[in-house]
């Protein structure tokens, strides 16, 4: 079939040619009947029948400034009448600028970026810097992490999405999760997991710390489970990896640029790593850009030193002029002050709501980085759905997100932890408006309660 008429497309043929020709991520493709979207703006999304979507995701945790922010989309139309394209290998005012910008922004003394595609992108230079930089190659990581897709990546990646992609990069070794709600150790006091260091140290003393190049870790865990570390946990890390000679990565894709109600996660603890990895909010994806950010040491040894790293579109124009745009944004909307104002909103009414349903076990979140852990018992904190659940044995969330999207509210999941991350320009009753949704289809949940 040959497509030519643009005017003719409606949301059947959307349909009908998505499911022909498009392959969609993380799925099985015949399973799919994904929703045509016709448009969006601010908090909201339609489809070609009008029917309007509150996005209390965010999409995938990126839309920071919501849909088709104007000074957004006209910051990208300028820059492409002006250069759409220059090789990497050239200065470029777009990328010189934001690069400039985030030497201000990101904490401590974080300087010189390296722009790529998106997160994974960011998070396989990272690693490859840390093992030039060092001459080591061991890097440590956790289990419940998500760092990205590509091969790389996925081998730091803990989560089960990893396993179709083994074997994988070699040199990774993995540490556990400062899980407070569901610690892995059992949590004694003190407890060496939720404290961080001396989990590390432990693995270190097996693994050998001379042969090992970084830890990586995202300082508040996004896509898997909305964790937030104890207080003392990153500097802990910090102080360990210093006395080593070890490199510490944070990788911010998802919780920097505001979503935490501040700029950068790791600044609710005052503590600065080596390499800061970003993405997402970024420039809320609206042109695919990722940063490797790196402290004044490491930017020093690279004006000696080869980078061996590169993208045909490292530093593109137009998602530089973007991250300039959209951080220029944030800065002049108070669109952190927004987060922080509306996430405290968003706790008080969740805390409200877990009054009222048993089958919430555990609220975690700041800023407009909330979760939401659902059980079947609050003694024995059962989940209400296992770990990597799927099919019949995901039904009791997967039909309270289809309740919710029904009542026009877009919400997400990881097994029984609900994600709530909207745009941080949602406004307060749009917050209120979700928690109503979210009052009513946690009552599918209560039916499962068993405690």
């Amino acid at each position: 079939m040959t497509i030519t008429d643009t005017d003719t497309w409606t949301s059947q043929r959307v349909k009908e040619i998505d499911r022909e020709y498009v392959i969609h991520s993380w799925s099985v493709q015949g399973a799919l009947d994904p929703i045509p979207v016709a448009g969006g703006s601010g908090s909201w999304f339609w489809d070609y029948d009008g029917r309007r979507y509150l996005d209390f995701q965010s999409q995938l945790v990126n839309l920071n400034l919501g849909h088709q922010h104007p000074r957004l989309v006209e910051a990208i139309r300028a820059q492409a009448e002006q250069l759409c394209y220059i090789g990497p290998g050239f200065a470029e005012r777009s990328r010189a600028e934001l690069a400039e910008l985030l030497a201000e922004l990101t904490p401590g003394d974080l300087k010189m970026s390296f722009f790529t595609t998106g997160g994974a992108a960011a998070n396989e230079n990272a690693i490859r810097l840390a093992r030039h930089v060092t001459g080591r190659q061991k890097v440590i990581a956790r289990y419940r992490s998500y760092h990205g897709a590509t091969a790389g990546a996925m081998s730091l990646t803990g989560d089960p999405r990893r396993w179709a992609a083994e074997p994988g990069m070699t040199g990774v070794v993995r540490m556990l999760d400062p899980y407070t709600y569901r610690c892995p150790a059992g949590h004694p006091d003190p407890c060496p997991v939720c404290s961080g260091g001396p989990h590390l140290e432990e693995i270190l003393q097996y693994e050998n710390p001379e042969t090992v190049a970084a830890v990586i870790i995202e300082p508040v865990t996004g896509t898997n489970g909305l964790l937030y570390p104890p207080d003392g946990y990153l500097r802990s890390l910090r102080e360990v990896c210093d006395r080593h000679g070890i490199l510490l990565i944070f990788d911010e894709v998802m919780a920097g640029f505001g979503r935490t109600g501040e700029w950068f996660a790791c600044d609710h603890w005052d503590v600065v790593p080596d390499i800061l990895t970003t993405a997402k909010g970024l420039n809320s994806g609206y042109v695919p850009l990722g940063a490797m950010t790196v402290s004044a040491r490491i930017s020093d040894w690279l004006r000696d030193h080869m980078f061996w790293g590169g993208l045909t579109y490292a530093g593109h124009p137009l998602a530089c002029a973007s991250g300039v745009a959209s951080l220029r944004i944030m800065q002049d909307e108070g669109v952190v002050e927004n987060a922080r104002a509306m996430g405290a909103r968003l706790g008080a009414g969740l805390a409200k709501l877990a009054e009222s349903h048993p089958s919430i076990g555990d609220i975690r979140g700041r800023g407009l980085f909330y979760g939401v852990e659902l059980v079947r018992d609050r003694d024995t904190r059962e989940p209400l759905v296992p770990f990597n659940a799927k099919g019949p044995a995901a039904a009791p969330v997967s039909r309270l997100l289809k309740a919710a999207m029904q009542q026009g509210v877009y919400l997400t999941a990881n097994f029984n932890v609900l994600r709530l991350t909207p745009p941080l320009v949602i406004n307060a009753e749009e917050i209120d408006l979700a928690l109503g949704v979210l009052d009513e289809v946690l009552s599918l949940a209560d039916e499962h309660y068993q405690g």
